[in-house]
């Protein structure tokens, strides 16, 4: 799993641009909480769908930036927490065990 570690709101801003031609993920992690670290070692250990760009948020280290993501792509905080981001809007939120590599397979198709 290749993460692209997310530290500005100009690159979150980047990434709804880019989520018009290669789907985005966001996955919004505490440093602090073991599910969170538990989902991300489930996530990294599974078959990555390929053609998706995936970006890493530290929540502790860039509590602002998550703030953004959150009002901008209308979802509740959560953490851990992943988003699928296609064609600027935000098309599908998960939050703690609920968080798969599978799941985010059938949504990347569905969506």
């Amino acid at each position: 799993m290749n993460w692209i570690p997310l530290t500005s709101e100009e690159q979150f801003q980047n990434i709804i641009e880019k989520s018009a031609t290669v789907p985005q993920v966001i996955f919004k992690h505490s440093t602090r909480c073991g599910t969170s670290s538990m989902v991300l070692s489930r996530l990294e250990k599974a078959n990555d769908p390929g053609g998706i760009d995936f970006n890493f948020l530290d929540l502790l280290a860039y509590r602002s930036i998550s703030a953004k993501v959150a009002e901008t792509c209308k979802v509740h905080h959560e953490s851990p927490q992943i988003l699928l981001i296609k064609n600027g809007e935000c098309v599908y939120e998960e939050s703690h065990m609920g968080i798969t590599m599978e799941e985010l397979h059938e949504q990347v198709s569905l969506n």
